[in-house]
């Protein structure tokens, strides 16, 4: 499964080119949500691997679907991980979620 995450400090985004690929009204900041892809989850992030958004972004190159301080990659996941993204001052990274007692 491919993931796309943000690999800078800043935050995730993407361009209006995205917008325009995707077929979406821009606007304005490149800020996309599970709505967005008519997603119902609990994973905030499962938009992420929405393969449309996947193909609109390797379409265009990652250079160019980066929005604004956004510095754009496409990870590539094993199918049937359960998988979430640690976001730390907007640099971000996989990580297979796991079970915890207490």
């Amino acid at each position: 499964m491919k993931i796309v995450i943000n690999v800078d400090f800043g935050g995730f985004g993407v361009s209006e080119a995205v917008y325009n690929e995707l077929g979406f009204e821009w606007d304005d900041y490149g800020y996309l949500t599970n709505e967005d892809f008519g997603i119902e989850s609990n994973n905030y992030y499962a938009y992420r691997s929405d393969s449309r958004l996947i193909t609109a972004i390797e379409k265009i190159g990652t250079k160019k679907s980066s929005g604004f301080l956004a510095a754009l990659k496409i990870i590539e996941v094993p199918d049937g991980i359960e998988w979430d993204i640690d976001n730390y001052d907007g640099l971000e990274s996989i990580h297979e979620n796991h079970q915890s007692w207490s």
